[in-house]
């Protein structure tokens, strides 16, 4: 049976669209009609051309980035709000899309504890984590940022834009930050923050939170947690118990920084961040009389860096999570779970298996393995043709360079210089991924066998 969309939100759009126009059956009528209708089936048949150029990232066989599909009501929610397009700048341009938001947003702090608390979305966690950032060089001004090296790039990029002295903390054989190189480091008083990862996007590692509290307790700087990718995995029930006592902690920290925009369902881009202390609030104070007029209400622009802002997002965010519920043991839940059950099937076959070298077990849904070989460069040259060949039979994995010290059982020989291997990696955040597991593994064989017999 060959692939189709889902289309049935269709009749659900045309439907809510006729509920809103009800909203303002009030105003005068009047001949609305958009330059150019007429065209716009040709221009679309051309859009959906050029969107065939594309890697099927819906589907179970991409199992390669971060890239899961959005709810159907999400992508309907997102649309419907865009014949009104509210801006979530101000109340004055998206008075109900800000009420979601701010729902939405309490929503998200409620699965870490946090019934007080100061959020919003962004465009991104890019734009999420340099709002948390930037509060943590205001509040510590001088003071360094510090993260590990498989922390996500941002950072350093964020302290950079910043202006705010970055302190790089070598990462353990799991991924994880390295708690003794980072108890030196904060022995000299010159980190005022510590960005701990929950879920490295390399292999999703969890930096061990249980450790960088207790050495905050000693040396008192402010914790910020990137949960941009794992941070849903708190609704999870089947962690590892290490696993588990740190997300039960990121409730303790200062700021944390999810994305709805990854395994929360939405379209790209939603981000969000959130403070423990709604006092950072005032860091943002700024005048815009022009722009907040019409209420005594905080604006949800008065609390964010950036200015305009889609409500759309915020109405899609809203309806999925009244659709599914972001609690334990729901559906969404259960969503996450299977993800983490998809990891571990296909973790667990490769380690089984000769050929490959898996450097340590999956702690969310993300998988790094490489090919068995007898020198570094062969190893990275197998897993590039591995990669290849497994694309020309539909499978899309990706590749990614972790440290040497990964893999023990990979001795460089006396004329390699290398402190990196290139490995395969796979990103296995759709549910259905479960039960893709085996077509999976028997097309990545099909590579292999076609890579060694060259």
């Amino acid at each position: 049976m060959a692939m189709e969309f889902e289309k049935d939100t269709l009749d659900a759009l045309a439907k809510a669209l006729r509920e809103v126009e009800k909203g303002f059956a009030s105003l005068p009528g009047w001949g609305a009609r958009a330059p150019g209708l007429e065209r716009m089936p040709e221009v679309m048949q051309q859009v959906a051309e050029r969107l065939q150029d594309n890697y099927p990232y819906f589907h179970p066989l991409y199992a390669g980035q971060m890239l899961k599909p959005p709810h159907p009501i999400a992508r309907a929610a997102y649309a419907l709000a865009t014949w009104i397009n509210p801006n979530n700048h101000a109340l004055d341009g998206g008075r109900a899309s800000s009420a979601m938001e701010r729902e939405a947003v309490a929503e998200i702090a409620g699965m870490f504890g946090w019934k007080t608390h100061l959020g919003h979305l962004t465009s991104g966690g890019t734009m999420a984590n340099l709002e948390a950032l930037w509060a943590a060089g205001r509040l510590d001004p001088g003071k360094k940022i510090a993260a590990s090296a498989q922390a996500h790039y941002t950072h350093h990029r964020i302290a950079s834009v910043l202006g705010l002295p970055f302190v790089e903390i070598p990462a353990d054989a799991r991924g994880r930050m390295d708690m003794q190189a980072l108890a030196a480091r904060l022995a000299s008083g010159e980190i005022g923050c510590v960005v701990a990862t929950v879920g490295t996007t390399g292999a999703g590692s969890i930096d061990p939170l249980p450790e960088i509290l207790m050495l905050r307790d000693r040396h008192h700087f402010r914790l910020h947690v990137d949960a941009a990718y794992g941070g849903y995995f708190s609704l999870a029930g089947n962690l590892t118990a290490e696993t588990r006592e740190a997300f039960d902690l990121i409730g303790q920290a200062n700021s944390i920084v999810v994305d709805p925009h990854k395994h929360g369902l939405q379209p790209y881009g939603c981000g969000c961040v959130l403070f423990s202390d709604p006092g950072v609030g005032a860091l943002y104070k700024h005048d815009s009389p022009y722009t907040y007029f019409t209420s005594a209400e905080l604006h949800l622009g008065e609390i964010s860096l950036e200015c305009s802002r889609p409500g759309a997002s915020a109405v899609a965010l809203w309806a999925t999570q009244r659709l599914l519920p972001i609690e334990p043991g729901g559906e969404f839940a259960r969503g996450l779970e299977a993800c983490r059950e998809a990891a571990l099937s296909l973790a667990k076959r490769l380690d089984g298996d000769s050929r490959w070298l898996v450097p340590f077990p999956p702690e969310l849904d993300i998988v790094v393995w490489a090919p068995r070989a007898a020198s570094v460069r062969l190893v990275s040259e197998l897993s590039h043709r591995i990669f290849d060949a497994a694309a020309r039979r539909g499978l899309h994995l990706a590749l990614i360079h972790l440290p040497l010290s990964y893999f023990p059982a990979i001795q460089p020989d006396s004329t390699e210089t290398h402190d990196t291997v290139l490995c395969l990696r796979s990103v296995l955040m759709k549910p259905e991924h479960r039960e893709w597991v085996d077509r999976i593994l028997v097309i990545l064989d099909a590579a292999f066998e076609e890579v060694r017999g060259r």
